[in-house]
């Protein structure tokens, strides 16, 4: 029988229970912010779940709702009841990861709740780091990824490279703007960093949202500078490497994005997120996109 190409995918058939956390961070409403924070810094974070007493949940307090306060004015020891977001976005246990990821994907959200079947009870998240270092174990197991002791020549697949993944252009501010505009920049982009500049538009550092939570627990005034808060170096990669190089250096590194230069490596020219990998679905060579063989 005639062999046909069919489009395959990575995280085909794996259910969400596979990839998840198992680990919950959640508060009681009547916590403050400013523990809040202190959480989502501690367990590295993009969200704490909020409950009521009985354990029941109720809503969701994100960076970008933390962020939203600081902007606000209000004072960290508010309570974390008054600024939630719910109720929680929640998938099951059971489901198809490729339909957790559309359905994360389509709501813009960084990471989902898993509910159990049996009980109905959230029992543990899913963010895009769990599904990218699934990605990324998967092809040093794979023998067409070129990682794999038992590899073919690493010339018979070509393997994807960051300018084949990346987000082109990159939105900036100068160090001079004060945090109130950098929460500006960040909340109508909907971003989750931006980079800083200095003279000659040359990059000189990084504002993240968990920059701006430090910044509102310590007490920074919203008119204090970017670079007063910002993160420096940056961290860059060339366009031209490989994809799989760029994730592991994210993961090494615990960072959610990677500021991506061009292959002279004289200009930022874009940044590569863990949204942008799992996008793809595919691991890191076009193996598993475009080009396996299969017998039906």
């Amino acid at each position: 029988m005639m062999p046909a190409f069919k489009k395959r995918s990575v995280v085909k058939g794996i259910i969400v229970k596979e990839v998840m956390q198992r680990q919950l961070v959640q508060l009681p409403a009547d916590n403050a912010i400013r523990q809040c924070i202190r959480h989502i810094i501690k367990f590295k974070a993009n969200a704490v779940m909020v409950a009521d007493a009985d354990g029941t949940p109720l809503g969701v307090v994100s960076k970008t709702d933390i962020m939203g306060a600081y902007y606000a004015g209000l004072a960290v020891d508010t309570q974390i009841s008054d600024i939630m977001v719910g109720p929680p976005y929640v998938c099951s246990a059971e489901d198809l990861l490729e339909t957790a990821i559309a359905r994360m994907q389509d709501l813009g959200i960084h990471q989902i709740y898993v509910r159990s079947e049996a009980n109905g009870e959230i029992t543990g998240q899913m963010t895009y780091s769990d599904i990218v270092g699934l990605l990324y174990r998967y092809c040093r197991r794979c023998v067409k990824s070129g990682r794999c002791e038992k590899m073919f020549s690493r010339k018979e697949i070509p393997r994807l490279t960051v300018a084949d993944v990346m987000t082109t252009g990159v939105t900036s501010c100068d160090g001079t703007a004060p945090i109130a505009e950098v929460i500006e920049i960040l909340s109508e982009k909907k971003l989750g960093a931006v980079l800083v500049t200095g003279k000659a538009d040359a990059a000189t550092g990084i504002v993240s949202k968990t920059d701006l939570l430090l910044a509102y627990i310590r007490g920074a005034d919203p008119d204090a500078t970017a670079q007063s808060i910002m993160n420096s170096p940056v961290t860059c990669c060339n366009a031209g490497i490989l994809l799989s190089d760029a994730i592991q250096q994210m993961l090494l590194f615990d960072i959610q994005r990677i500021f991506v230069t061009d292959k002279d490596g004289e200009q930022v020219a874009g940044v590569l997120s863990l949204s942008d990998a799992t996008r793809f679905r595919s691991g890191t060579c076009r193996a598993c996109g475009t080009g396996r063989v299969l017998a039906d």
